[in-house]
């Protein structure tokens, strides 16, 4: 193809055409929507349209005379290929959260430009940010213009799916329950209005459901609670007369989408407003005419710590998702074994299947990543019908994947040897499992701020010259996002909302990326429970982790010599585990390879 013409090319020359039209030197494309979700709806995917890359995270700058796009370790590999022939660069940042695209705009704009961003999917922390930036550069940022409608003809519409309610037994806590508690938060604010945006908040809090975003069961709507009522905002229809009038009963009344800014636009100059600059967009901020405090929203403290019958229906998703992989794992190695052709493909297909076929299951949480040899080395990494691999030969065969049940969220990531598996595999294998049990077997005062764990699990890859580029733990919704805040196990900034609760459920998953060559990732998750301490304790109370996750972690792959025996005996305690909760759930085939693969190293 003449890469003149490409359609990438031609996109990028027609939004220059429309930027020079309205006077802008740049555009800014962030990865985001005015929900500022993390996985977007088709409508807001400017970013992926405009340049051609599909990572879930990025950002795109559009000058007059260059296009860079912004991405972290986890999409360098991917980027480049996708990005090959657009004319568009790639600059690669150390972290999602990095803010070198402002730091590029900056530098890269002549005093008295212009640089444009559509001020309805631009977070308020980031414009904060950007303008304070592009203020000391002496550029001019305007937040009012939507070039993608411009010259984007076949733009998606917004989605229509229904609403439905997440209801009891596996939504233990009421609405109304939950209302109260938001209202506790906000008094204590001095707030008398609060302003929700993130979907998977208003999902949690109004215990409704939806499949308006790829992987997430959430819908898209904006949310505003007073001391007295609450309005949903959301599509018209989408919402069913029986279930609106369960809604009412609880005090919850409902509006049209497109209502919610013109609903703060109505405050009055008496009123004042919380909302969570970090999960609210530049575009609401600006219609809202009274005070506001700026905090955390509650919701995302409260969903983040899950009660007792919430933890239980969780161990039972985990009891049924460590059944279906159990399945696909003995069916996978005696199809090896006949020969069978198997493909990154073929495993997507396969294992999907088998989590279908479970109790409570709704859907997969995330595209699962099924990566042998080199593709392993992309951390997300995502087989297609025009690029995958066979499994053939000698290597190792990450996948990483997960369901969404009725009672919960699940993403576990396990490394299986295919063929020969070198001594180099091996070792980068058991350094990484030396950072998962370092980081599993440690106790530490409630209240800790996430990044400072983020070490443990580092410290085996460290003391041998390795790191990771990722995070090491992202919290996991209950039957909601996989990834949710607001605690992170990473080299992120510790903030006080990062503390570490009782009920928070996170993910331990250092790795090791040889690019080209293999990629390794053991991946639990794990429950915040209190610890045990002696007797008369005069120390603050104590949290460790509970390991929810139960499949075995393949011996196989193991470097013996580099495991303690401390470490040895928690593997073996972790195996027993498994294999008691799992064996009463699979036969067969798949029992005979849960026993194998969890017999005592």
């Amino acid at each position: 193809m003449d890469t003149r013409t490409s359609p990438i090319r031609l996109r990028i020359t027609h939004l220059r055409e429309a930027m020079a039209r309205h006077g802008v030197h740049a555009v800014l494309v962030p990865s985001a929507d005015p929900h500022l979700s993390e996985y977007l709806p088709e409508r807001w995917q400017g970013r992926q349209w405009l340049s051609g890359f599909t990572g879930s995270m990025g950002t795109l700058v559009v000058a007059a005379d260059q296009a860079v796009v912004f991405a972290d370790s986890r999409y360098w590999v991917q980027a480049e290929a996708e990005l090959a022939g657009t004319g568009i660069t790639l600059e690669k940042i150390p972290t999602g959260t990095s803010t070198a695209h402002i730091e590029w705009l900056a530098a890269h704009t002549p005093r008295g430009a212009t640089v444009a961003v559509d001020g309805q999917v631009l977070g308020l922390a980031t414009a904060q940010a950007l303008q304070a930036a592009l203020n000391a550069a002496g550029v001019v940022l305007r937040t009012d213009l939507d070039l993608l409608d411009e010259i984007w003809p076949e733009r998606p519409a917004l989605p229509a799916e229904p609403v439905y309610a997440h209801a009891a037994p596996h939504a233990p806590l009421g609405r109304a329950e939950k209302l109260a508690q938001v209202r506790q938060a906000m008094a204590a604010r001095g707030a008398t209005h609060h302003f929700v945006s993130t979907v998977d908040d208003i999902a949690w809090l109004t215990n409704l459901r939806g499949s308006d975003v790829t992987y997430n069961p959430v819908f898209l709507a904006h949310l505003l609670v007073t001391a007295t009522s609450a309005t949903l905002f959301v599509g018209e229809g989408k919402v069913g007369p029986e279930l609106a009038r369960q809604l009412a009963a609880d005090g919850l009344l409902l509006a049209p989408y497109a209502e919610a800014a013109s609903a703060l636009r109505g405050l009055a100059a008496e009123h004042t407003v919380l909302i969570d600059p970090k999960r609210v967009t530049l575009g609401f901020r600006q219609q809202v005419p009274c005070a506001v405090v700026e905090a955390l929203n509650p919701s995302t403290a409260l969903k983040s710590r899950k009660g007792a019958r919430e933890a239980e229906f969780v161990r039972e998703a985990m009891a049924e998702d460590g059944a279906a992989m159990c399945e696909f794992y003995a069916w996978f190695e005696a199809a090896l074994a006949r020969g069978e052709r198997i493909t990154e493909l073929t495993i997507d297909e396969k294992l999907s299947a088998e989590r279908a076929k479970r109790s409570g299951f709704v859907g997969l949480s995330f595209s699962t990543i099924a990566g042998f040899n080199a593709n392993g080395a992309m951390p997300h990494y995502r087989a297609t019908a025009e690029s995958h691999a066979v499994i053939q030969g000698d290597g190792l065969l990450l996948i990483d994947s997960g369901g969404q049940y009725l009672g919960g969220t699940t993403d576990i990531t396990r490394v299986w040897p295919i063929g020969q598996v070198s001594a180099a595999m091996k070792r980068d294998y058991t350094l990484v499992l030396k950072g998962t049990m370092n980081l599993s077997r440690t106790r530490f005062p409630r209240g800790t701020l996430s990044p400072m764990l983020d070490a443990l699990a580092r410290a085996p890859l460290w003391a041998e010259g390795v790191d990771f580029g990722h995070g090491t733990g992202h919290g996991v919704g209950y039957f909601l996002n996989v990834h949710e805040g607001p605690q992170s196990i990473s080299k992120a900034v510790p903030t006080a909302e990062m503390a570490m609760q009782p009920g928070m459920i996170t993910s331990i998953e250092p790795g090791v990326y040889r690019p080209g060559q293999w990629g390794v990732r053991i991946e639990n998750l794990v429950l915040n429970v209190p610890a045990h301490t002696a007797e008369g304790s005069t120390f603050d109370e104590f949290l460790e982790f509970e390991t929810l996750t139960l499949c075995p972690i393949d011996t196989r792959c193991i470097e013996p010599s580099l495991l303690r025996a401390d470490e040895v005996a928690w593997l073996n305690a972790y195996h027993a585990n498994v294999r008691e909760r799992l064996a009463p759930r699979v036969k067969g085939a798949a029992l005979a390879w849960l026993h194998e693969r969890t017999a005592p190293l």
